[in-house]
């Protein structure tokens, strides 16, 4: 799958953003606006954000949304959200622990037990994703490591975090 260069673009911007507040962040959701749009339509916004007509044009401007509530997980929010025409694409950054593979099979089906064997298991690894989607159907991924938190460990790809592009890409839908 190729890639869309404005949302790899949108993507890493807002990882190099997040990544400057350190660890330990609640799940954040962004809009991604054509900034063409935010040029015609919002000028004096556009000249506030430091956006031109040079900077319009084929790139995507992310907007953070307001916080989400702590007590709700990301994936259960993006399932109540459709993203009105004006929003081009989508983006979510979450943390979360990965588990070697080896370890499947001793996950238990408990929802809490689960999460308990996650953060107890001594191979585990704390991630950062940043996830997007367009409504064009394209797909862009940062992942940073806790381990190896340096901006030239990023890294990005297309389909790399396939269940939470899916919840990305139906919030884009318009027939929900």
């Amino acid at each position: 799958m190729d890639v869309d260069p404005a949302l790899a673009a949108a993507v890493l911007e807002i990882e190099g953003h997040v990544s400057g507040n350190g660890w330990d962040q609640p799940a954040q959701l962004y809009a991604l606006v054509e900034t063409a749009r935010i040029v015609a339509h919002e000028p004096d916004l556009a000249r506030a954000m430091g956006l031109d007509d040079a900077a319009e044009a084929g790139s995507l401007t992310p907007v953070e949304q307001d916080q989400l509530r702590p007590d709700q997980p990301l994936e259960q929010v993006l399932e109540t959200i459709v993203w009105p025409d004006g929003v081009y694409g989508c983006a979510a950054v979450v943390e979360r622990l990965v588990l070697p593979p080896d370890a499947d099979a001793r996950i238990p089906d408990d929802a809490a037990e689960a999460e308990r064997f996650a953060r107890e298991h001594p191979e585990r690894q704390e991630v950062r994703i940043v996830a997007g989607a367009t409504r064009a159907g394209s797909t862009y991924c940062a992942l940073r490591l806790r381990a190896h938190d340096d901006d030239q460990s990023v890294v990005a790809g297309v389909d790399m975090v396939p269940a939470l592009l899916q919840l990305l890409r139906a919030t884009l839908e318009e027939d929900q």
